[in-house]
């Protein structure tokens, strides 16, 4: 299992995530995405398996702006440029990802 969490250092749910799998003595690789961001080969993994939809932060100011831009490649482009308007935490395990606090599933990958 490779488990890596993409978050926001104060994001209350990234540090719940984290906190789950220290728990459970399950290693995983913890990235900040305002820091180092995401690269594009992640997000497209994970849009496969989530959804472009899920991956958008409802409660950031600037979300109804991609909501004016026709094509998904433009979405992922905003998406790359602000990682901010990423909704948190990201979980990846493989091809596998969830977006939010999802332990239900995580549990399905032990």
């Amino acid at each position: 299992m490779n488990i890596q969490i993409f978050g926001k250092s104060k994001c209350f749910d990234t540090k719940k995530a984290e906190r789950y799998f220290k728990e459970r003595r399950i290693k995983f690789q913890s990235v900040d995405l305002v820091k180092y961001g995401i690269s594009p080969g992640e997000l497209k993994s994970v849009v496969n398996a989530v959804g472009l939809a899920a991956l958008i932060d409802p409660k950031h100011p600037d979300a109804a702006l991609l909501n004016y831009l026709a094509y998904d490649a433009d979405k992922l482009d905003k998406l790359l440029e602000d990682p901010r308007l990423l909704r948190t935490p990201i979980v990846r395990n493989g091809r596998q990802a969830t977006v939010g606090y999802c332990p239900e599933i995580w549990q399905s990958w032990t």
